[in-house]
């Protein structure tokens, strides 16, 4: 009986080691830190947003106001009104690109950038609104894909 306990507390142990942890714990792995986190309730006032996803993501939904930049073509086009001292906040899905566009931003000159921590997914997660091409409120994001979707867990996923 004390064999079957301790195999039972093996596998116990095993499968825990499979999971994948909660939200915050898979966010944190993501980070490098290089770009300071802010928090959905702790934006500088009069921050300027910058969306850092793809423009199919962005015209699905996007926070209020933010200016899209792109990820992989970059766009600093979209920048050039902006002073070096603006409050920038940048975001993508959960926050690692973001990071990657903050970096660009600081080598930019941009001196008080930050990485909104958990990107829209967190926005939308706790209670925020987003909007559309024609910026009217929906409850649709994109959610990247079905692995990084499942931390979306408030709106409807769209891939």
């Amino acid at each position: 009986m004390k064999t079957v306990f301790q195999l039972l507390a093996f596998i116990q142990v095993s499968l825990m080691g499979c999971t994948q942890g909660t939200y915050e714990e898979k966010l944190e792995s993501l980070y490098k830190g290089t770009v300071e986190l802010v928090k959905v309730d702790s934006l500088p006032p009069g921050a300027v947003l910058i969306d850092a996803r793809e423009k199919e993501e962005f015209t699905v939904s996007h926070i209020p106001n933010a200016i899209f930049s792109g990820y992989k073509d970059f766009n600093t086009e979209a920048l050039k009104d902006l002073s070096k001292s603006d409050p920038i906040v940048v975001y993508c899905s959960v926050g690692y690109r973001s990071e990657r566009i903050g970096e660009k931003l600081q080598r930019m000159g941009f001196s008080n950038v930050y990485n909104l921590y958990g990107g829209i997914f967190e926005w939308k997660n706790t209670g925020n609104e987003v909007v559309d091409a024609e910026g009217l409120p929906t409850e649709k994001v994109h959610a990247y894909n079905k692995k990084w979707g499942q931390w979306l867990t408030c709106g409807e996923k769209v891939y």
